[in-house]
């Protein structure tokens, strides 16, 4: 299987110790990720939960983080119930998310591997570019 990764990115006008709270404070997830309420400790081997509600439908996702270096990286797997396939290691994304100082503001790119199809890879890019995009004006406006 051809793994399409998706690829998403933005550059945010905030230093990434700022970002970094945006992408890790439950409060500030909840406003640009569906509503979407997120438990971690972000700690390596640590779980991580997403759950809420998309279009009256619930919703319960998990992963563990994997990697993190704080204002710097952030990379967990990620599993959606929602996807109607089996809870199984080939069923989970990889989401790494990475900061970079750009001036005086911060790059964040994001990639998401396993997608099973490049039609796939295009609808994550889409729903990540919006998720980048939530995430910039949260950042920015505090």
């Amino acid at each position: 299987m051809t793994d399409h990764i998706a690829h998403a990115e933005t550059t945010i006008a905030a230093p990434a110790e700022r970002v970094w709270k945006a992408l890790t404070d439950p409060a500030e997830i909840k406003q640009y990720m569906m509503g979407a309420t997120v438990t971690s400790e972000y700690e390596e081997g640590s779980p991580i939960t997403w759950k809420g509600e998309i279009n009256g439908k619930p919703f319960a996702d998990h992963g563990t983080v994997k990697r993190v270096t704080r204002h710097q990286l952030l990379e967990y797997t990620h599993f959606s119930p929602m996807e109607g396939k089996p809870d199984a290691p080939e069923n989970y994304h990889t989401v790494t998310v990475r900061l970079t100082p750009d001036g005086t503001g911060t790059r964040v790119s994001l990639s998401q591997t396993n997608n099973a199809t490049d039609d796939a890879r295009q609808h994550s890019e889409q729903n990540w570019s919006a998720m980048l995009g939530g995430l910039k004006k949260v950042a920015e406006a505090k």
